[in-house]
């Protein structure tokens, strides 16, 4: 990444007309009412498809079996890899702003491809009459389906990792204040999100599924186009920051420096001559602008990139003649804030995999269950992950607007907060438990339903309301915690790195659970009197045992973050003359103990 020498140009020029020079100054809750609403539509427009994208496909293309499978999980993971390339783009050309708006066209592009396949019939197969025997689509069929599909997953690789760091980029983190607003306006985002996600999972899947699929398709649509709107009309309000070039590419060579001097002892920064050339900041704009980071004595083997072997590896203007064998301590404080995170990054895959539990089984047991509400309503099984929702939302407006101001009223001390530490332990706590209940559920609802003899079980879908209301509150703690640790812990520059890296282990903590499905029923298909997992009747499954396997990997998550990945999180508070994270920049302050990604 280049040395930035004039810190004026660390703003990202704002793509539409500037502000007034009487207009109040920009960011904070001004800016951020417009970012919500617009991350409110375009969850509501995103979310309406995907939670009903594989109904969708039986029931209009006949795809089935191995196929559906197959088109979802490799449409949302490459959603979540064009998240990374999305984070590319925006840190290395476009800025934030940009990327989100380019990725808004895109999805709202794809979302409008999709509304035609469903209102125009010759682009989809005759409807099946006679399952299992139905036509298949056509080549071109798929290939335009595939394409929407595809436009969808491009807007959500730009609007995934933008949109929280667009969000940051309005509050001042070098202040109490501005910290304990960025940690308000992660909730707040969060609550934004389950609200939304509510609305899209009973309304919209209504529509859809009972209504007309054309018309359940136009309503995100316009839900997108709203979106797009309400963040164009905020963009006088905006902080904006400069792309700072490609995270990616110093990566690559701080890696490929560090090996190639594999043989250089690393000792104390005293006996070392480092390549650390200073940048130059301006005094009137130090709120805002991207710090120099210090240099600190953690993952030592990565300072062998920056140390200066000979006078040769420098030309006459003091410059590295190759930065693929001499890089900056920049460059390498940068890697190492990314490798700091790793740790809680794998807390948060395992956390996460109990969470999907209850998307795939805890649906597939409510179809085996009384869903009957009254001699004439069913409840639908897909409804249930709105429990989920309410029990994050009811959480974070109690923290937020309850517990927060009484806890402040009554004690003096200025911050009250609880700790990042505490929150993601709470989180792995309640991951645990919902995987224990979720077994005891299960194995009454199997043994209900053997000793009648039925498929469906004669026990109420409501005995799994708590499983889902504790899976809801793991993504309260843990989701939104580690959200904002992933991104407070990087420099502004690398905020939307941070923001690919959460949708990342979303992603891999899916294709995790997916492998252990498959080792579960490949294991126990032979050796054990029925399977675990398998087939079309959980009655002749044990599906009970697979969850407390889950439960099991999370308890060993739970002792992996105490025992190593906690030290990543450092324990005081804002306020309290400790700091939960090393927010405050060291080059301001004097001091080079202390890293601005902590």
């Amino acid at each position: 990444m280049e040395n930035v020498n004039d810190s004026s140009s660390l703003r990202e020029d704002p793509p539409l007309n500037p502000p007034s020079s009487n207009a109040r100054k920009p960011g904070g809750w001004r800016a951020i009412k417009y970012i919500l609403a617009n991350e409110s539509f375009e969850k509501l427009a995103s979310m309406s498809l995907i939670a009903n994208i594989t109904v969708y496909l039986t029931t209009r293309y006949n795809l089935s079996g191995i196929f559906v499978v197959n088109v979802v999980n490799i449409w949302n993971g490459s959603s979540n890899v064009a998240s990374l390339a999305g984070a590319f783009v925006s840190d290395a050309y476009l800025g934030r702003f940009r990327t989100l708006i380019l990725g808004s066209i895109s999805s709202i592009l794809g979302m409008g491809a999709m509304t035609i396949t469903a209102s125009i019939y010759q682009l989809r197969p005759p409807t099946c009459k006679e399952p299992p025997h139905c036509p298949e689509p056509q080549s071109w069929q798929l290939g335009f389906l595939f394409l929407a599909l595809a436009l969808l997953s491009i807007g959500a690789g730009g609007i995934r990792p933008c949109n929280i760091a667009f969000g940051a980029d309005q509050f001042d983190t070098k202040t109490a204040k501005g910290r304990a607003q960025l940690e308000s306006f992660f909730n707040w985002w969060y609550f934004s999100f389950t609200v939304a996600l509510v609305v899209a999972l009973t309304i919209v899947v209504y529509i859809q599924t009972n209504v007309s699929w054309a018309i359940g398709f136009v309503i995100p649509t316009v839900c997108l186009a709203f979106s797009i709107s309400i963040f164009l009309f905020g963009r006088h309000t905006y902080i904006y920051l400069k792309p700072q070039g490609s995270i990616f590419s110093d990566i690559a060579k701080v890696i490929t420096a560090s090996c190639r001097k594999c043989r250089v002892p690393v000792g104390p920064a005293s006996e070392h001559s480092f390549y650390d050339p200073p940048l130059s900041t301006n005094a009137s704009d130090q709120t805002q602008m991207i710090l120099k980071l210090p240099h600190t004595n953690r993952f030592r083997f990565l300072d062998r990139s920056a140390i200066i072997t000979s006078p040769d590896e420098l030309d006459n203007q003091g410059k590295p003649k190759s930065g693929w064998r001499l890089c900056s301590i920049q460059q390498v404080e940068q890697l190492k804030c990314l490798v700091a995170i790793l740790p809680v990054w794998i807390t948060a895959i395992g956390t996460f995999m109990s969470v999907d539990q209850q998307n795939t089984f805890g649906v597939l047991q409510a179809l085996q269950m009384d869903r009957s509400i009254g001699p004439k309503f069913k409840f639908s099984p897909g409804w249930l992950n709105i429990i989920s929702m309410l029990a994050l939302a009811i959480w974070i407006f109690f923290y937020e607007r309850i517990y927060l101001p009484l806890a402040q009223k009554k004690s003096t001390r200025r911050n009250k907060r609880l700790t990042m530490q505490q929150r993601i332990n709470t989180g792995i706590m309640l991951s645990i438990v919902s995987m224990l209940v979720s077994g005891i559920v299960e194995e009454h609802r199997r043994k209900s339903a053997l000793r009648h003899g039925s498929y469906i079980s004669p026990s109420s879908f409501a005995l799994l309301l708590p499983q889902f209301f504790l899976s809801g509150l793991t993504e309260a703690f843990s989701a939104v915690s580690i959200m904002e640790f992933f991104t407070m812990q990087m420099p502004e520059s690398m905020r939307t790195i941070a923001g690919a890296v959460f949708f990342l282990s979303l992603s891999i903590s899916s294709y995790i659970g997916s492998l252990i499905v498959n080792i579960v029923h490949k294991a126990t298909e032979k050796k054990a009197k029925s399977p675990w997992l398998g087939g079309h009747d959980l009655n002749q499954n044990r599906l009970n045992y697979y969850y407390y396997i889950i439960a099991g990997l999370g308890v060993l998550n739970l002792v992996y973050f105490n025992f190593f990945a906690r030290r990543y999180v450092l324990v005081g508070r804002p306020g309290n003359g400790r700091k939960e994270m090393q927010l405050e920049n060291p080059v301001l302050h004097g001091s080079r103990d202390q890293s601005e990604c902590a």
